[in-house]
Order: C-alpha cells, then structure tokens, then sequence
C-alpha cells in the first residue's frame, strides 16, 4: 500500500538528501562561474518542483526565493561570516582578513573608515578574488550602513535576511 506524501515530508526528504548536500560550505560558493552555478542551481530547481509541484515551464525565482536557496544563502553566509570575525565569535586567522579601513596607516581620514568599511585586498586573478580575505570584506562594504552598525548576532541576521530577501 502507497501512502501520499506530505509537502512537508516531502520537503525534508529532498533537505536531507539533496539540499543538505548543496548547502555545506555553501559560501566556499562565493565567486564561482557562471557555469558551475548554474549546474548548482539546475539541481535545486529539480528539487524545488518536486517539493511544491510546479511545471517546468514555470518561473522559479519566486519559489527559490520563497524557499531561500543556493543564491540567498551564498549572499547571506558571507556577510554572517564576517560579523562573526568582527566581534571575536570566529577564529583568529579568519578575523585578520577583516581589518577596519581605519586601522591602515594613511587611511584612518576617509570617509570608508568611518562608516565602518573594511579594507579590501587587490588581487590578480579571479581565484584569489574569491578567498574570504576578499570576498568578506567587498560583501560587508557592499551592505548598507544601517546594517554594519554594532547589534546582537540575531538582529543582525534578521536584518540582513530582510535585506536580502526583499
């Protein structure tokens, strides 16, 4: 005898076995081509139409957004990874590609320093443009002030998730 299966159950199916997969270390995910994101992304539309249904010929955006996927993660891992360095909650040797702006010789006048801005390596290749002594920085630069203030962890995700997902 087959049983139905629930949207639920079918939702922590295809979280245990495909998404779970796709989301560890998903901001080493930071930078990559196109191309590779696009396989990525291939996967978890297959996954998203089995778990609400939809057609192929249906517009994923508004149901990847709605399950905040692959993108949305990504966007919001690195940023989270960089609080974290800033206020002591990650490793040592992550917390030094964070430097404020304002703790380089010569740079403690601009107006970057003063609005909390971290410096940002220059770099040659795209490989090295994806590192998180990069990457960190330019995705903390590219938020709003508003959002780079001092808060708790908690507010800050919360803010940076309606940042992201609006």
């Amino acid at each position: 005898m087959v049983s139905e299966t629930t949207p639920e159950a079918m939702k922590t199916l295809v979280y245990a076995f495909i998404s779970s997969r796709i989301d560890y270390c998903n901001s080493a995910f930071t930078g990559i081509s196109g191309q590779l994101l696009q396989r990525l992304q291939a996967i978890q539309n297959a996954a998203a139409r089995l778990i609400t249904g939809a057609r192929r010929s249906q517009h994923m955006t508004p149901i990847l957004r709605q399950l905040h996927w692959l993108r949305q993660r990504i966007l919001f891992k690195t940023p989270v990874l960089v609080y974290k360095c800033r206020h002591s909650m990650a490793p040592s040797y992550l917390s030094t590609y964070c430097m404020p702006t304002s703790s380089h010789d010569g740079r403690c006048h601009l107006h970057s320093a003063v609005s909390g801005q971290l410096a940002v390596p220059h770099t040659t290749t795209n490989y090295a443009d994806r590192s998180l002594a990069v990457s960190g920085p330019a995705a903390w630069n590219s938020l709003p002030a508003a959002l780079r203030l001092d808060m708790s962890l908690s507010v800050f995700r919360r803010r940076l998730k309606t940042f992201l997902m609006t």
